[in-house]
């Protein structure tokens, strides 16, 4: 096998965009770490992937939307599916296709990222629902194939995200109960491969420790941000912690999950515990009761991550973008009463 720049990167003991800038000639470089890593390369006998580079430049106006995990059996299309629209909406009115690909971590270790693309024809590439654990995390750096990702916080001159400032939302939601009178707060996590799972957690620890309050390991649960899981995951909280007076749900597939089993157990929802959900999703409006929420704009999302990647594809580097978080109180949630 052929070294890639991740052996160069190893060797040189830097990371794979430090190679990467380094063999494109960046100057935010150090003069010594590039005549290291250029030294390593030539030892290596280390060759461009020229194929990647004519992918970009033989241009199809086709934008590949990869999405890991698409199965009927998700409910959380709920998000996709606003994020999808924004896609194609944006991708439509900029007069390129979209050719949508489900896969998933199996799928990944069987096709590259790199050979997807190039048997695709794909200009560029949204990259939606991997987990921190899936090959194709690192591989989108290595194609060097111009790719936006979707929740996934990384930047390289070929790759850039558009996320929701997650930790500021989660922040926010569990403020909004401290707020209300609430010390005991539970939280039920998305699972633990999940970028925006690490992120939210993170947001409501820094929330507990802004009001004084210690962060405890046994308050938190995980799932898959479904709601089936939510439910589950509720019934053994609420046993080992009776004193429990409001949740904080990483989704709100998760929440109307949690509503719905602790009506069940004979809790009252917000009269006996408050729930607060992540997303803003149509449901959360519905639902009896209506959910408080933080709501993250899908949408803008999709559409931003277009207008990303084309920027890409006429020549600009990889960048962020982190929009902001809004929260929505409804009927879940409500003040402490002694």
């Amino acid at each position: 096998m052929p070294p890639t720049i991740k052996d160069i990167a190893k060797k040189a003991g830097v990371s794979v965009t430090t190679v990467s800038k380094a063999l494109n000639n960046y100057q935010d470089i150090k003069p010594e770490t590039r005549k290291k890593i250029l030294k390593i390369a030539r030892e290596l006998n280390y060759q461009p992937n020229t194929t990647a580079r004519n992918l970009v430049l033989r241009k199809t106006n086709t934008i590949g939307l990869i999405i890991s995990g698409l199965s009927t059996s998700r409910s959380a299309h709920h998000f996709l599916f606003d994020v999808i629209c924004g896609i194609n909406d944006q991708a439509y009115g900029k007069q390129y296709d979209v050719l949508l690909y489900g896969t998933n971590s199996e799928n990944q270790k069987r096709m590259s990222y790199l050979d997807l693309c190039l048997q695709r024809n794909f200009d560029g590439v949204i990259l939606m629902g991997v987990k921190t654990d899936d090959p194709y995390v690192q591989e989108v750096v290595e194609a060097e194939i111009p790719t936006v990702l979707i929740d996934v916080p990384i930047v390289t001159s070929t790759c850039g995200y558009v996320t929701t400032d997650n930790v500021k939302g989660a922040e926010m939601a569990v403020q909004h109960l401290l707020d209300l009178g609430h010390r005991h707060i539970l939280m039920i996590n998305g699972h633990r491969q999940a970028f925006v799972s690490l992120q939210r957690e993170e947001g409501y620890k820094k929330a507990l420790e802004a009001n004084g309050l210690p962060f405890r390991e046994d308050y938190v649960a995980y799932t898959d941000f479904e709601s089936d899981s939510g439910a589950q995951a509720v019934v053994s909280l609420l046993q080992k912690h009776l004193q429990a007076t409001a949740i904080f749900c990483a989704s709100d597939l998760i929440a109307y999950g949690v509503i719905t089993k602790c009506m069940e157990m004979g809790y009252r929802v917000p009269e006996d515990i408050s729930v607060i959900g992540f997303d803003g999703i149509q449901l959360g409006e519905i639902m009896t009761p209506a959910l408080s929420t933080i709501y993250q704009n899908r949408y803008v999302m999709g559409t931003s991550a277009v207008n990303m990647l084309i920027e890409m594809l006429e020549g600009s580097e990889g960048y962020s973008r982190v929009l902001p978080p809004t929260l929505i109180q409804r009927d879940s949630t409500k003040a402490i009463t002694n």
